[in-house]
Protein backbone atom coordinates (compact mmCIF):
# COMPACT_ATOMS: atom_id res chain seq x y z
CA UNK A 1 0.00 0.00 0.00
CA UNK A 2 1.49 3.32 -1.09
CA UNK A 3 1.86 6.25 1.51
CA UNK A 4 2.43 9.50 -0.47
CA UNK A 5 4.78 11.85 1.59
CA UNK A 6 4.70 15.37 0.67
CA UNK A 7 4.67 18.96 2.07
CA UNK A 8 1.05 19.86 2.95
CA UNK A 9 -1.12 22.66 4.25
CA UNK A 10 -3.01 19.31 5.43
CA UNK A 11 -2.23 19.20 8.92
CA UNK A 12 -2.24 15.60 9.99
CA UNK A 13 -3.14 14.69 12.82
CA UNK A 14 -2.90 11.78 15.51
CA UNK A 15 -5.90 11.97 16.60
CA UNK A 16 -9.61 13.47 15.84
CA UNK A 17 -9.78 15.50 18.96
CA UNK A 18 -13.47 17.53 18.77
CA UNK A 19 -13.82 16.76 15.11
CA UNK A 20 -17.85 17.33 15.43
CA UNK A 21 -16.73 20.87 16.01
CA UNK A 22 -16.32 20.56 12.46
CA UNK A 23 -19.63 21.43 11.57
CA UNK A 24 -19.64 25.26 12.54
CA UNK A 25 -16.42 25.96 10.49
CA UNK A 26 -16.32 27.18 6.77
CA UNK A 27 -16.18 24.08 4.53
CA UNK A 28 -13.86 24.94 1.77
CA UNK A 29 -10.16 24.70 1.07
CA UNK A 30 -7.68 27.23 -0.53
CA UNK A 31 -6.54 26.53 -4.03
CA UNK A 32 -3.08 25.34 -2.95
CA UNK A 33 -4.57 22.86 -0.02
CA UNK A 34 -7.26 21.50 -3.00
CA UNK A 35 -4.17 21.27 -5.58
CA UNK A 36 -2.10 19.01 -3.08
CA UNK A 37 -5.18 17.44 -1.81
CA UNK A 38 -5.67 16.37 -5.84
CA UNK A 39 -2.36 15.16 -6.28
CA UNK A 40 -2.63 12.87 -3.53
CA UNK A 41 -5.81 11.25 -4.50
CA UNK A 42 -4.41 11.06 -8.23
CA UNK A 43 -0.93 9.42 -6.71
CA UNK A 44 -3.03 6.89 -4.78
CA UNK A 45 -5.28 6.50 -7.89
CA UNK A 46 -2.86 5.35 -10.10
CA UNK A 47 -1.23 3.04 -7.65
CA UNK A 48 -4.29 0.67 -6.97
CA UNK A 49 -6.08 0.19 -10.30
CA UNK A 50 -7.57 -2.67 -8.87
CA UNK A 51 -9.93 -0.80 -7.09
CA UNK A 52 -11.23 0.86 -9.98
CA UNK A 53 -10.28 -0.35 -12.91
CA UNK A 54 -12.64 1.03 -15.16
CA UNK A 55 -12.81 4.81 -13.62
CA UNK A 56 -11.16 7.39 -15.39
CA UNK A 57 -9.34 10.07 -13.07
CA UNK A 58 -9.88 12.70 -15.06
CA UNK A 59 -12.97 12.46 -15.08
CA UNK A 60 -13.31 12.41 -11.17
CA UNK A 61 -10.94 15.14 -10.79
CA UNK A 62 -13.27 17.00 -13.06
CA UNK A 63 -16.28 16.25 -10.56
CA UNK A 64 -13.97 17.16 -7.17
CA UNK A 65 -12.96 20.30 -8.87
CA UNK A 66 -16.51 21.65 -9.34
CA UNK A 67 -17.35 20.68 -5.12
CA UNK A 68 -15.15 22.40 -3.41
CA UNK A 69 -17.32 20.78 -0.25
CA UNK A 70 -16.69 17.49 -1.35
CA UNK A 71 -12.76 18.37 -1.75
CA UNK A 72 -13.27 19.17 1.91
CA UNK A 73 -14.48 16.04 2.91
CA UNK A 74 -12.10 14.40 1.93
CA UNK A 75 -8.96 16.34 2.83
CA UNK A 76 -10.67 15.57 6.67
CA UNK A 77 -10.71 11.78 5.62
CA UNK A 78 -7.34 12.41 4.60
CA UNK A 79 -5.64 14.03 7.94
CA UNK A 80 -7.67 11.49 10.00
CA UNK A 81 -5.33 8.62 8.29
CA UNK A 82 -8.38 7.53 6.05
CA UNK A 83 -6.25 7.34 2.74
CA UNK A 84 -9.68 7.89 0.60
CA UNK A 85 -9.78 6.13 -2.91
CA UNK A 86 -12.20 5.17 -5.30
CA UNK A 87 -13.46 1.95 -5.04
CA UNK A 88 -16.84 2.32 -7.47
CA UNK A 89 -19.08 4.16 -9.80
CA UNK A 90 -22.93 4.37 -9.51
CA UNK A 91 -24.16 4.56 -13.73
CA UNK A 92 -27.37 5.60 -12.54
CA UNK A 93 -26.37 8.80 -10.12
CA UNK A 94 -23.08 9.16 -11.93
CA UNK A 95 -21.68 9.63 -8.70
CA UNK A 96 -18.14 8.08 -7.36
CA UNK A 97 -17.78 6.35 -3.86
CA UNK A 98 -14.74 7.20 -1.95
CA UNK A 99 -13.71 5.04 0.76
CA UNK A 100 -10.90 4.91 3.45
CA UNK A 101 -8.70 2.33 2.42
CA UNK A 102 -6.06 2.94 4.52
CA UNK A 103 -4.81 -0.36 5.53
CA UNK A 104 -5.80 -0.52 9.01
CA UNK A 105 -8.55 1.75 11.01
CA UNK A 106 -8.30 5.68 10.33
CA UNK A 107 -5.49 6.37 13.18
CA UNK A 108 -7.13 9.67 13.66
CA UNK A 109 -10.76 8.44 14.42
CA UNK A 110 -10.02 5.86 16.97
CA UNK A 111 -11.54 5.70 20.77
CA UNK A 112 -14.86 6.70 19.99
CA UNK A 113 -18.18 5.49 20.98
CA UNK A 114 -20.44 4.88 18.36
CA UNK A 115 -23.10 7.37 18.23
CA UNK A 116 -24.59 10.68 20.81
CA UNK A 117 -26.83 8.12 22.30
CA UNK A 118 -24.23 6.18 23.68
CA UNK A 119 -21.61 9.33 24.36
CA UNK A 120 -24.48 11.03 26.63
CA UNK A 121 -25.71 7.62 28.09
CA UNK A 122 -22.26 6.59 29.42
CA UNK A 123 -21.50 8.31 33.05
CA UNK A 124 -18.02 8.31 33.11
CA UNK A 125 -15.15 8.13 31.56
CA UNK A 126 -16.40 9.29 28.36
CA UNK A 127 -14.45 9.25 25.10
CA UNK A 128 -13.85 12.54 23.38
CA UNK A 129 -16.50 11.72 20.52
CA UNK A 130 -18.44 9.23 19.03
CA UNK A 131 -18.36 7.59 15.32
CA UNK A 132 -21.67 8.44 14.29
CA UNK A 133 -20.96 12.34 15.51
CA UNK A 134 -17.51 12.64 13.48
CA UNK A 135 -18.29 11.07 10.29
CA UNK A 136 -21.51 13.41 10.07
CA UNK A 137 -18.68 16.51 11.22
CA UNK A 138 -16.57 15.78 7.70
CA UNK A 139 -19.54 15.28 5.62
CA UNK A 140 -19.37 11.47 5.34
CA UNK A 141 -21.38 8.43 6.34
CA UNK A 142 -20.05 4.96 8.41
CA UNK A 143 -19.52 2.19 5.73
CA UNK A 144 -22.11 -0.45 6.15
CA UNK A 145 -21.54 -3.69 6.77
CA UNK A 146 -22.13 -4.84 3.15
CA UNK A 147 -19.49 -2.37 1.85
CA UNK A 148 -17.29 -3.08 4.55
CA UNK A 149 -16.87 -6.90 3.01
CA UNK A 150 -16.78 -5.33 -0.77
CA UNK A 151 -13.50 -3.01 0.42
CA UNK A 152 -12.22 -6.34 2.09
CA UNK A 153 -12.30 -7.78 -1.93
CA UNK A 154 -10.09 -5.17 -2.68
CA UNK A 155 -7.24 -6.08 -0.13
CA UNK A 156 -6.62 -6.84 3.19
CA UNK A 157 -7.99 -4.11 6.26
CA UNK A 158 -7.64 -3.87 9.74
CA UNK A 159 -5.22 -7.04 10.08
CA UNK A 160 -5.01 -5.36 13.83
CA UNK A 161 -7.44 -2.70 14.41
CA UNK A 162 -11.28 -2.76 14.06
CA UNK A 163 -13.77 -0.83 12.89
CA UNK A 164 -17.32 0.39 13.73
CA UNK A 165 -19.96 -0.27 10.85
CA UNK A 166 -23.51 1.30 10.20
CA UNK A 167 -25.76 -0.44 12.76
CA UNK A 168 -29.31 -1.67 12.19
CA UNK A 169 -31.67 -0.01 13.90
CA UNK A 170 -32.73 -2.89 15.21
CA UNK A 171 -29.69 -3.66 17.13
CA UNK A 172 -29.40 -0.20 17.76
CA UNK A 173 -33.06 0.02 19.80
CA UNK A 174 -31.67 -2.57 22.15
CA UNK A 175 -28.36 -0.84 23.06
CA UNK A 176 -25.56 -2.51 20.58
CA UNK A 177 -23.83 -1.50 17.59
CA UNK A 178 -21.40 -4.32 15.33
CA UNK A 179 -18.14 -3.65 14.06
CA UNK A 180 -15.85 -5.58 11.64
CA UNK A 181 -12.46 -6.61 11.09
CA UNK A 182 -10.14 -9.06 9.21
CA UNK A 183 -8.42 -11.69 10.93
CA UNK A 184 -7.64 -15.67 9.67
CA UNK A 185 -7.76 -14.08 6.48
CA UNK A 186 -11.53 -14.05 7.14
CA UNK A 187 -13.83 -10.78 7.40
CA UNK A 188 -16.23 -10.98 10.74
CA UNK A 189 -18.36 -9.36 12.32
CA UNK A 190 -18.89 -8.48 15.69
CA UNK A 191 -21.69 -6.93 18.05
CA UNK A 192 -20.57 -4.53 21.14
CA UNK A 193 -22.11 -1.72 23.52
CA UNK A 194 -22.82 0.88 21.92
CA UNK A 195 -21.33 2.85 24.98
CA UNK A 196 -17.65 1.15 24.22
CA UNK A 197 -14.28 2.30 22.67
CA UNK A 198 -11.06 1.00 22.06
CA UNK A 199 -7.96 2.58 21.21
CA UNK A 200 -8.11 -0.07 18.52
CA UNK A 201 -11.24 0.18 16.69
CA UNK A 202 -12.11 3.54 14.78
CA UNK A 203 -14.55 3.69 11.74
CA UNK A 204 -14.28 4.00 7.89
CA UNK A 205 -16.43 5.90 6.08
CA UNK A 206 -17.75 6.67 2.50
CA UNK A 207 -18.09 9.88 0.46
CA UNK A 208 -20.37 10.26 -2.77
CA UNK A 209 -19.02 12.63 -5.32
Amino acid sequence: FLTVHCKLCIIHSKEAKNMSKAKGIKKELSSKQSGELLSILKTRFEKNMNRHKDVNWDKVMAKLEKNNEKLWSLNEMEKTGGEPDVVGYDTKTGEYFFYDCSAESPSGRRSLCYDRAALTARKEYKPKDSAVDVATAIGIELLTEEQYRELQKLGNFDLKTSSWVKTPDEIRKLGGAIFCDRRYNTVFTYHNGAESYYSARGFRGVLKV
